[in-house]
């Protein structure tokens, strides 16, 4: 199949995704279901590589994907360098346990220091 659907059609998800990568630079921190947490890594992952490559294009790149300007410049001037010596696995994926109300298994993603 090659990636989840998450019970959304592909515009809703993609908007969903994006949503979730922005707070995630914004707040260093989200908690959501365990499924989106591992597709966010992914997506996280490669807006950190984007911001260490640090070019125009890179920063068009990013600013094109993530929902906040002010977002994208954080990552390119503040988050990016932070992780410039590391060959990837910026973010970590914790296991929080099950949701009361529909027993959905939950995550938090987080960067690392």
């Amino acid at each position: 199949m090659g990636y989840r659907k998450l019970g959304r059609n592909t515009a809703q998800r993609r908007a969903m995704l994006r949503n979730l990568t922005t707070s995630l630079l914004k707040y260093g921190r989200v908690e959501t279901t365990e499924p989106k947490a591992k597709d966010l890594r992914r997506i996280a992952e490669k807006m950190i590589t984007l911001g260490k490559r640090g070019d125009l294009h890179a920063r068009r790149q990013a600013l094109a994907y993530l929902m906040d300007e002010t977002v994208v410049k954080e990552l390119f001037d503040t988050i990016a360098p932070k992780y410039a010596e590391r060959q990837g696995g910026y973010t970590r994926v914790l296991k929080l346990g099950t949701r009361r109300g529909d027993s959905s298994p939950m995550a938090i993603v987080e960067l690392l220091e």
